[in-house]
């Protein structure tokens, strides 16, 4: 089990206000050394705001927010309120966070942070476009230093894409900061579509949310039923892909996910492919085998290990 503090970069949206919750829920394992934000699903001003909205509802105030990158490195912004509604989070209630995000930027956060913490101790979680990371890379690279891991939610390879046909979102949002970071040095775990795609919000497992009538169990119920409620996620039975917790799933019980060594370049130019992930599980002498690639996942453990954290979060 992974014991190492944790920072978590993201934009949410729905599937990242989970992810949170989860981690937020799970204090005995996953030590939160702060939060980024950075501007993805919706504007960057929105996705700070829905982490102080979601910390709140989680009784974790104690875990600091930092306000990241307004757009990506080089392309147009490429927002997702289709997906996420125009708040980023669903239908709920959207209202001003009793506490606000820290004065620092989250790339000044991410340098200070993995520049002066023992050497690979911090196990970055990114659930968004990588503008925040792959920024403080660029500027101050020995923060890689202190980097333990990559856990990232995005990119394709079976499953084809969800924003274009062979792009992930999270990807395709800045495709320039996702090449820096896949190709940085520290381990990667990359959860693309293939896996996430394995973990869905069905109505059995909404339900057994639904029936601890806590506030930050009925927020996770609340976002995953407006998810499944949108016609791109298919039939409500078949229930919406859990993509951005999967990675905090990872870090809390490793043993829900199978993965496979890989190489990953990520498309930059292209018109017509930008974001597409390149996975190469062949072994060649020029290309370092830089990433593990989830194949594989356990829908029915990801939503136990949701569940009974959000059950002991609400005893606490």
């Amino acid at each position: 089990m992974h014991t190492s503090a944790v920072i978590i970069d993201c934009d949410p949206g729905v599937d990242d206000g989970v992810a949170l919750l989860l981690a937020f829920a799970a204090s005995d394992v996953l030590k939160l050394r702060g939060i980024t934000t950075v501007a993805g699903n919706v504007a960057a001003t929105l996705t700070a705001r829905n982490t102080c909205l979601i910390r709140e509802i989680a009784a974790r105030e104690d875990v600091p927010v930092y306000t990241g990158c307004v757009q990506p490195m080089q392309r147009k912004p490429v927002e997702a309120g289709h997906f996420h509604g125009e708040s980023g989070l669903g239908d709920l209630p959207i209202r001003t966070p009793r506490k606000g995000p820290e004065a620092l930027h989250a790339v000044e956060f991410l340098i200070r942070e993995l520049t002066t913490a023992p050497a690979a101790s911090i196990s970055l979680v990114i659930t968004g476009p990588m503008t925040n990371v792959a920024t403080a890379i660029q500027r101050r690279p020995e923060v890689l230093r202190g980097v333990r891991e990559f856990a990232i939610m995005g990119g394709a390879r079976s499953a084809g894409g969800n924003i274009t046909p062979s792009a992930e979102y999270n990807i395709y949002a800045d495709p320039h900061a996702a090449q820096v970071v896949f190709n940085a040095g520290p381990p990667v775990y990359a959860f693309g579509l293939d896996a996430t795609h394995q973990v869905r919000a069905t109505p059995a497992r909404t339900a057994a949310l639904a029936a601890l009538d806590t506030p930050a169990a009925g927020t996770a119920r609340d976002l995953l039923e407006f998810a499944n409620a949108l016609p791109a996620n298919g039939p409500r039975e078949q229930g919406s892909p859990l993509h951005d917790p999967c990675p905090i799933a990872w870090l809390i019980e490793p043993s829900l996910f199978e993965f496979r060594r890989c190489h990953v370049d990520v498309e930059t130019e292209s018109a017509l492919t930008a974001g597409h992930t390149a996975v190469e599980f062949r072994s060649r002498a020029d290309r370092a085998q830089n990433v593990q690639w989830a194949t594989r996942a356990n829908g029915d453990g990801v939503f136990a290990l949701l569940t009974r954290l959000l059950a002991q979060s609400a005893k606490a």
